[in-house]
């Protein structure tokens, strides 16, 4: 796919995690996201509510990084984000019960947040998006493949191959592919996780993906302009 600079950022959650991260820290990549045209921030739920543009969107996450908490602590956290003002919620899957063929749980649980974010998003007018992590790189095929379709099947808007925080790792091609394979055009891709080099990035949009996920943002931009190179350190 042949992309320009501002045409890439529109796919790109430009992305701050990390625990020790300050409110100067999240006003800096607000202003970051301003400069560079990305489509969202995604920064901590206890960073909200914060103050941005009307083009740029709000997104936090859910039961992250882990995924190990009840349903109803994901809602609550989920509908207080909601009505904070995030746009957006990417939440992680129990990957327990994943790996134990519990999919009836997965999907209960997936619906648990969708019905709580919409709730709270009735409150606003507004019209919530859920992203549901999935920690592709824990996973096998099959499960993958489950996962994408209790996804799809629970009232999300994407599936989302990881936190970046895994020890198994990040998006991979595969994962997305084979991701994009089960959807097809019903829910989003969201790629996160290694991502930090413009290739990379163009990469996972050919193999499928509608969103990325990164922090090296000003990086991987950089790699798409005359001498520029994408740079390292991505979420």
């Amino acid at each position: 796919m042949t992309l320009t600079p501002s045409q890439l950022a529109r796919y790109i959650d430009h992305t701050l995690l990390k625990p020790e991260s300050t409110p100067r820290d999240v006003a800096a990549l607000v202003a970051e996201a301003v400069e560079l045209g990305t489509y969202s921030v995604c920064i901590s739920p206890s960073q909200l509510p914060i103050e941005v543009p009307p083009r740029l969107k709000v997104a936090t996450v859910c039961g992250f990084p882990s995924g190990a908490v009840r349903a109803e602590i994901k809602g609550a956290e989920a509908a207080l984000a909601v009505r904070q003002g995030a746009d957006e919620v990417d939440m992680v899957i129990n990957l327990g019960a994943a790996k134990s063929g519990d999919w009836v749980l997965v999907a209960g649980e997936i619906g648990r947040v969708r019905r709580d974010i919409d709730e709270a998003a009735a409150q606003r007018g507004a019209v919530v998006i859920l992203k549901v992590i999935i920690e592709s790189a824990a996973l096998s095929d099959d499960e993958i493949v489950k996962a994408c379709e209790a996804t799809r099947d629970s009232g999300a808007n994407f599936v989302k191959t990881s936190t970046g925080f895994h020890p198994a790792g990040g998006a991979s091609l595969h994962a997305v592919e084979l991701m994009a394979k089960t959807v097809g055009d019903q829910l989003g891709i969201k790629a996160s996780g290694g991502i930090r080099t413009w290739h990379d990035a163009v990469a996972m949009i050919d193999a499928g993906a509608t969103r990325l996920g990164v922090s090296a943002t000003r990086a991987i931009l950089a790699g798409g302009t005359p001498g520029g190179e994408g740079g390292d350190g991505g979420y």
